[in-house]
């Protein structure tokens, strides 16, 4: 197993999970060189991680001699600068999501990487949940028959740092710092061959005062007729509350990642320490996550990154992934304004041309679909029946051990 030499560019509160993660897992992989503008950030970022070299040059950083990757945790909209320096120097890199402010950007990204043809990573860590990776199993064995439905909810009382509330830096609000996994997510469960086709999405300020969303709630239409929903909030109190439902014809999954995990503590003299990320209290009922990185997914995804690096294979979630994101985000801000459902502009498509809506229908017999089976408590069984001559709904009962 090679053990690779990183250089990681920004010190915010990603960056701590990022080189947490990275120091802990596969025991060789290691940040070489950080760089912050801030040269007190720097400092103590390197001391803290025993990180070898620090710099305020991003043009050090990135063309060190020792490293072999550039590990972009840097706020959105310096991420076009740092992609584009990485790519100019034939670095492999890795980038934080959102992978732009807007499609347009990220499609800048992904042709700067491919024309230097080095290798990228787009860091969407929710698709690398412990419990999304072996859902994701069930429903590629079929477990849930054809994917309906998607609803994806990421919610808390809002994010770490001033530039996320800045809109020109950050891109939006809540949707573009948080719908980016929930899209992600329905993407990989629907299928990410299928195409995105329309956004219908809600969006307000209704509590902080910025001049970007604090909520957001979207709907997102793919080709071959799936829904995918997205719920994004940075007015939510209680904690960071990450949930995800996936229906099919055949079943259904639901997940809890964060908040209701089984895990309760109750305690009214206060915990001095860390609960969990955005815990709004230190007293009373507290939810406290076991394994942070394994809830958020940040070791499986550094474990993909790196194995795929090795390889020299493509990720799980490449810059074609974030830009397809962004492309969604991109419809989403242009149906909150005109409150109608938006085109996803897609200028680059790599997946099916036309997947087409799947024919989900059930045959009951010659003459009739079947609408709904159902068991009464008299042990009767009830059928609602389509008859396909005329179209009429009709209902029969059997008895059971006929049925």
């Amino acid at each position: 197993m090679r053990n690779f030499k990183l250089a990681l560019l920004g010190t915010g509160f990603i960056s701590d999970f990022y080189t947490g993660t990275l120091h802990g897992q596969r025991s060789g992989d290691r940040v070489h060189i950080v760089y912050s503008r801030t040269e007190a950030k720097a400092k103590e970022f390197a001391r803290k991680w025993e990180i070898p070299e620090w710099t305020t040059d991003i043009h050090e950083a990135v063309g060190h001699p020792a490293i072999d990757a550039v590990l972009v945790g840097l706020p959105n909209h310096r991420h076009l600068e740092a992609v584009k320096l990485a790519a100019e120097a034939g670095r492999a890199v890795l980038c934080t999501k959102p992978l732009g402010r807007t499609a347009a950007e990220a499609r800048e990204m992904l042709e700067a990487v491919e024309r230097a043809g080095v290798f990228h990573g787009y860091l969407e860590d929710l698709v690398y949940t412990h419990k999304t990776l072996k859902a994701l199993k069930f429903v590629r064995n079929g477990a849930l028959g054809d994917i309906l439905w998607v609803r994806s909810r990421e919610t808390h009382p809002g994010p770490h740092s001033d530039w996320f509330w800045n809109k020109e830096l950050s891109g939006g609000g809540a949707i573009v710092d948080m719908g980016c996994h929930c899209i992600e997510i329905g993407r990989n469960f629907i299928g990410k061959d299928v195409r995105p086709v329309e956004v219908m999405c809600w969006a307000d300020t209704q509590v902080k005062p910025i001049e970007a969303e604090d909520h957001g709630i979207g709907l997102v239409k793919y080709d071959n007729g799936a829904i995918g929903q997205f719920e994004v909030s940075w007015n939510f109190r209680g904690g960071m509350d990450l949930r995800d439902e996936v229906s099919g014809t055949d079943g259904t999954i639901r997940m809890d990642h964060f908040l209701r995990t089984g895990f309760e503590i109750f305690t009214a003299t206060g915990e001095s320490g860390y609960v969990a990320e955005k815990a709004e209290s230190q007293t009373g009922w507290l939810f406290p996550v076991g394994d942070e990185v394994g809830a958020l997914g940040y070791d499986n995804m550094f474990l993909d990154m790196f194995n795929s690096l090795e390889k020299g294979e493509a990720p799980r979630e490449d810059f074609y992934d974030g830009y397809v994101v962004n492309a969604i985000i991109d419809a989403a801000y242009r149906s909150a304004a005109s409150k109608k459902w938006e085109k996803v502009n897609l200028e680059i498509w790599r997946g099916q041309k036309n997947a087409g809506k799947r024919d989900n229908l059930t045959e009951y017999d010659e003459g009739h679909w079947l609408v709904k089976k159902e068991k009464l408590p008299n042990a009767v069984v009830k059928l609602i029946l389509k008859e396909k001559s005329t179209g009429k709904i009709i209902q029969r009962e059997i008895r059971a051990e006929d049925s």
